[in-house]
C-alpha cells in the first residue's frame, strides 16, 4: 500500500467537534481497477429525441450471478442511461467511455478532506452508499481524511453537521439533502468557506456555483417514461396508484411528476389519484396504505413505488386480502422482495415486476464530479441519470437473493463482492 487515510464517522448523536470514532481507508498510487465492474460498450449511443436521453448498453463482467442462475452467463447484459440536456441535446456520438469512468485521472494532487453529510444513514441502502463512495475515494492517494456524519432525521442536525465539516477543513462535500431546500442555507455556507459542495440524487432549488456546486440527480422524465412504458406493455388497460414517501418530501414529488408526464403517452392508464400515497418509506406504513387503497377503490391493477420495499408492503397486502398482486413498477429493490419475488417464481406465482437499480452507486457519480471540481480536473460525465433496468418479470430477467444478506440490502450495488458483504457485518 501506498499510504493511507484517516477517517472519522460520526453516529447520531455524537459531535464531529469530539472527535467521533476513527478507522483507516487504504489508498492505492496504482488504482488497480481488477476487482471493480468493468462496462464494454456493445451498442451504439443513439439520442431520444422525445425524451433526450441516450441509452448505453453495456455488458458486465464481473457482477455476481443471481442465486438460481447458471454461471455460464459470466456476462449480463444491463442498461444503462444517462442523460445530460447540454451534452446529449444534439445527439449522442458512439463512444467507449466506460459506465462508470477511472476516478484516477480526477484525483489531482491537491491533498483532499472529503465529508459525507447523510440526512438519515440507518439502512443497509445508506450503509452500502456510504461503502461505494469510500471504495471510489480510495484510488485517489491525495485523499487526507474522511468524516461522515447522520442526521438521523433530524433537520437542524443535517445543518450543524456540514458546518462542524466546514470547521474541521472539509474541502471537499457530498450531501444527501434529505430535507431539500432547507438545507441550501448551510451549503451556501460551506460554498462560502471554499468547500466544492455536491448534492445527489435530490433535484434542488438554487443556483450552480453559489448555492452548491452540483446537483447530480435522477432524470425523472426518463424513469417516469421507463416505468409507464412497461406497464402500458404489461397491464395495457386498467387502474395505477403512485406510493411515495414522507409528506411533502421533495424526492417523492419529483419522482410522481415525472410518472405522471410518462401517463400522457398512456391514456388508457388511469391514475387513481392525483397526489402520491404517503408511506414513510415504512414497509407497515406502506401496508397500512394499501389497506386503505384496496378499501376505497377495490380492484387496482398496478402500483408504482419510489422504494422496492414499499412495493414488497403492497403485493403482501393484497396477498392477504385474497387478491391478486397488482403488477409492480418500481426504483431500489431489495433482498426481501426480490427473494420473495424469485420464490414466488419458483412456486410457479410470480407477481409482474419491474425495477430500476444500481442507486447506491450514484454517490460515485457525485464523488466523482466533488473531486474533479475541486482538483480543476476534466469530468465529462452528465449530471442526470437513469439506473439500469434490473429486474423485468416480463423479459425474464431475474434479481439477485442472498438469504444471508439483510432483508433490507440492496444487491445490485457495484462494490466488489467481499466489500458488499462486509457492510453486513
Amino acid at each position: 500500500m501506498a499510504g493511507s487515510s484517516e477517517i472519522a464517522f460520526f453516529a447520531p448523536g455524537e459531535s464531529p467537534m469530539l472527535g467521533g470514532t476513527t478507522c483507516r481507508l487504504s489508498v492505492r498510487k496504482d488504482r488497480s481497477y481488477a476487482s471493480r465492474p468493468e462496462a464494454s460498450v456493445i451498442g451504439r449511443i443513439a439520442a431520444d429525441k422525445e425524451s433526450g436521453v441516450a441509452g448505453l448498453a453495456i455488458r458486465a463482467t464481473s457482477r455476481a450471478l443471481p442465486v438460481g442462475r447458471n454461471s455460464a452467463l459470466g456476462y449480463l447484459g444491463v442498461l444503462w442511461l444517462f442523460a445530460s440536456a447540454g451534452l446529449f441535446a444534439a445527439g449522442a456520438q458512439a463512444s467507449d467511455a466506460n459506465a462508470h469512468p477511472d476516478i484516477g485521472p480526477m484525483c489531482g494532487t491537491k491533498p483532499m478532506i472529503v465529508g459525507l453529510s447523510d440526512g438519515y444513514g440507518g439502512n443497509t441502502w445508506r450503509k452500502i452508499a456510504l461503502a461505494e463512495l469510500k471504495d471510489e475515494l480510495s484510488h485517489c492517494s491525495n485523499v487526507t481524511r474522511f468524516i461522515y456524519s447522520n442526521a438521523n432525521g433530524d433537520p437542524q442536525k443535517a445543518s450543524s453537521d456540514v458546518n462542524s465539516m466546514v470547521a474541521q477543513g472539509v474541502n471537499v462535500l457530498v450531501i444527501d439533502p434529505d430535507f431539500g431546500p432547507s438545507q441550501i442555507p448551510s451549503m451556501r455556507s460551506a460554498m462560502k468557506a471554499g468547500a466544492i459542495v455536491v448534492a445527489y440524487p435530490t433535484s434542488l432549488p438554487g443556483k450552480p456555483g453559489r448555492d452548491y456546486s452540483a446537483n447530480i440527480t435522477y432524470n425523472m422524465q426518463a424513469i417516469g417514461k421507463l416505468w409507464t412504458d412497461w406497464l402500458d406493455k404489461t397491464v395495457k388497460k386498467g387502474t395505477v396508484v403512485f406510493l411515495g414517501g414522507t409528506a411533502g418530501v421533495t424526492s417523492s414529488q419529483n419522482f410522481f411528476d415525472g410518472f405522471k408526464d410518462g401517463l400522457k403517452n398512456h391514456p388508457d392508464l388511469k391514475l387513481l389519484s392525483d397526489q402520491y400515497v404517503v408511506t414513510n418509506w415504512n414497509p407497515v406504513d406502506a401496508k397500512k396504505a394499501a389497506v386503505g387503497l384496496i378499501a376505497k377503490y377495490g380492484k387496482i391493477d398496478a402500483i408504482v413505488t419510489d422504494y422496492g420495499p414499499t412495493a414488497l408492503a403492497v403485493v403482501r397486502a393484497f396477498e392477504e386480502a385474497n387478491l391478486p398482486p397488482p403488477a409492480v413498477a418500481t426504483i431500489a429493490s431489495d433482498n426481501e422482495i426480490n427473494c420473495k419475488y424469485l420464490t414466488d417464481k419458483k412456486g410457479g406465482k410470480p407477481f409482474r415486476y419491474f425495477s430500476l437499480d444500481g442507486t447506491t452507486s450514484m454517490i460515485r457519480v457525485a464523488g466523482r464530479r466533488a473531486v474533479g471540481d475541486f482538483q480543476g480536473t476534466t469530468n465529462n460525465e452528465p449530471l442526470s441519470a437513469v439506473p439500469f433496468v434490473y429486474v423485468d418479470s416480463e423479459q425474464g430477467l431475474d434479481p439477485k437473493c442472498n438469504p444471508s444478506a439483510p432483508l433490507d440490502a440492496d444487491l445490485s450495488s457495484a462494490l466488489p463482492p467481499e466489500k458488499l458483504q462486509a457492510v453486513f457485518q
